[in-house]
């Protein structure tokens, strides 16, 4: 064999190997995304998430999926609560909102703990956010002030990664 083909062969077998590591390496994620209705959303959002993007089974890819969940209604919680000390005016209807988003954060937290018992009432469980998600907007998404609008934006993204972490349920048999 001559070195030229040699260097192919090896340039070759090192493409090949990359790409299987490549496809191994997103079967998690992918498995997770399989019935999300946003696919690229659901793909890019997990591979940008490093425990997700490390991940090297299902079930630790799913966890990291429910756990960003959890960490963005944190936020969007600890927002809402800031929100409510800094408008008098709003303080029930933003302190209503951190209120929605801690009951999310719950039932998330519930969902992690069912999933290898109970993969349908973890699914059940992320899926009753969604009524969470629509308090919130209804308590402010009429108003006009830039909290409320940054509220429901955080919403809004509350939304897609609840379907993320329901795919992830369902992934594990939910």
């Amino acid at each position: 064999m001559t070195s030229s083909s040699s260097c192919f062969v090896v340039g070759s077998l090192a493409v090949l190997l990359q790409f299987l590591f490549v496809s191994a390496s997103t079967k998690p994620i992918d498995a997770i995304c399989h019935s999300v209705t946003d696919k690229t959303f659901c793909v890019n959002t997990l591979n940008a998430y490093p425990p997700a993007a490390s991940a090297t089974s299902t079930l630790q890819a799913v966890k990291a999926a429910l756990r960003l969940s959890i960490s963005y209604a944190g936020k969007s919680a600890r927002f809402a609560a800031k929100a409510a000390n800094e408008n008098p005016n709003m303080k029930k209807q933003f302190a209503a909102c951190k209120d929605a988003y801690e009951t999310i954060i719950a039932s998330i937290k519930s969902a992690a703990g069912e999933l290898k018992v109970s993969p349908d009432t973890a699914n059940y469980d992320v899926m009753v956010c969604t009524d969470s998600t629509t308090i919130v907007k209804n308590l402010v998404r009429k108003n006009v002030d830039k909290d409320s609008k940054i509220v429901i934006k955080m919403t809004l993204m509350m939304e897609r990664l609840l379907r993320i972490a329901v795919g992830a349920t369902v992934a594990v048999g939910g």
